[in-house]
């Protein structure tokens, strides 16, 4: 029996390539956790991120004859972020993810993630600064000063209405940017 464990990741390629299912299994335990991390970074739901993941694994099993893997860890990377992109522009995950990367305060593990949530972050900013006036100010006392529609309301002499109201209008004006920029940041 050989020691997969030993094998480096381009040997593993090559036995995959080779119709191995051995590499295929060694290949799916070293990196699962790391595919796993990726997707919840993002999503933060344990059973979608499962599921990108099973994806991806499914997917790199039924092409491993046909596909060119120089990096196994960058191909894995790349192919979540893909399928993450493909369920937050289908709209489950969308308006969470936004709200979510809006709000967030806490430290992201790895520095790839940390650029990409800054440049998120930069982004919704770019793109608040586009709303109207009031608008662009109940955003970011919602999101930046993490207060509730109640207390913008008290604060601005409004009703809670009109504070929800522009709040799900800059939402929208987010969620057809966001798009776009999903694009840039997933790749």
């Amino acid at each position: 029996m050989r020691k997969y464990l030993e094998f480096s990741d381009q040997d593993l390629i090559a036995l995959l390539k080779d119709d191995d299912p051995q590499a295929f299994t060694e290949i799916y335990e070293r990196y699962i956790q790391f595919a796993y991390r990726t997707a919840y970074n993002i999503l933060k739901d344990e059973d979608a991120c499962m599921d990108i993941v099973q994806d991806v694994f499914v997917s790199l099993w039924k092409n491993r004859i046909t596909i060119e893997i120089l990096n196994p860890k960058g191909y894995l990377y790349t192919a979540v972020k893909f399928r993450m992109l493909n369920v937050i522009r289908n709209g489950k995950f969308r308006e969470e993810v936004i709200y979510n990367i809006g709000n967030t305060n806490e430290q992201v593990s790895t520095f790839e993630n940390n650029i990409e949530v800054k440049e998120l972050k930069a982004f919704i900013d770019q793109v608040a600064e586009t709303l109207p006036d009031t608008a662009r100010k109940i955003f970011k006392m919602s999101r930046n000063e993490q207060l509730s529609h109640g207390e913008i309301a008290d604060q601005l002499g409004i009703s809670e209405k009109t504070v929800r109201n522009q709040i799900n209008i800059s939402l929208k004006k987010l969620r057809t940017s966001i798009a776009k920029f999903a694009c840039l940041l997933f790749f």
